[in-house]
């Protein structure tokens, strides 16, 4: 790889795991956390999108501040899921629909599905709530769908970051299981603008 400003670069390892990492980045799959307010649920959130591959995470924040997210609580997933920020839910789940999302909010209603029946084989954007109050109604009206996660114990509700990793890991084994997990399925233009992005890193 070329590097004519003579940057310096990341050792030959390094740029290898770079490039297989970003070869399994799933660019149809997203989070939107709205007014999430625990740091250290966004980090745990955070974590579990960089493990299944997400790309990027919408931070939805129209009540709670946006949060402070450091290195050591994410375990340095901040710095390989990008996040971009919303102060509306029209506009973020407008932008996400222009991209092609299903939006999904979490919320256990009448109506709403579980995660293991919906098909999340295509490009599929889960809502998850604030901790106290859930997912807004708001978010819920303007959602393509609800789902929710089967509980069998007596307290009926997951950690919202334990909750985040159930619908990933769902969505990335439907993937698996109906072969629509292409490698690499970032588009070569969007691929390459990332590795250069994580090279300096």
């Amino acid at each position: 790889m070329s590097n004519p400003k003579n940057i310096l670069l990341p050792s030959t390892r390094r740029q290898k795991r770079i490039a297989e990492v970003l070869g399994r980045r799933l660019p149809g799959l997203t989070v939107v956390m709205e007014n999430i307010h625990d740091p250290h649920n966004v980090s745990a959130i955070l974590r579990s999108c960089d493990a299944v591959g997400v790309v990027g995470v919408e931070l939805l924040y129209t009540t709670e501040t946006f949060p402070r997210i450091g290195k050591k609580s994410s375990s340095s997933a901040s710095k390989w899921v990008d996040r971009r920020r919303h102060t509306s839910v029209e506009s973020c789940f407008a932008t996400l629909r222009a991209e092609g999302y299903r939006i999904l909010a979490t919320r256990v209603t009448a109506g709403s599905r579980t995660v293991f029946e919906e098909d999340l084989s295509g490009p599929v954007a889960f809502v998850l709530g604030n901790e106290h109050r859930g997912v807004s109604d708001e978010a819920l009206r303007l959602a393509d769908a609800a789902v929710q996660i089967p509980m069998q114990g007596m307290i009926e509700s997951l950690n919202v970051s334990v909750a985040t990793a159930v619908l990933l890991y769902e969505a990335l084994r439907q993937r698996i299981a109906r072969g629509t997990l292409t490698v690499p399925a970032l588009p070569p233009g969007e691929y390459d603008r990332l590795l250069r992005d994580w090279l300096h890193r």
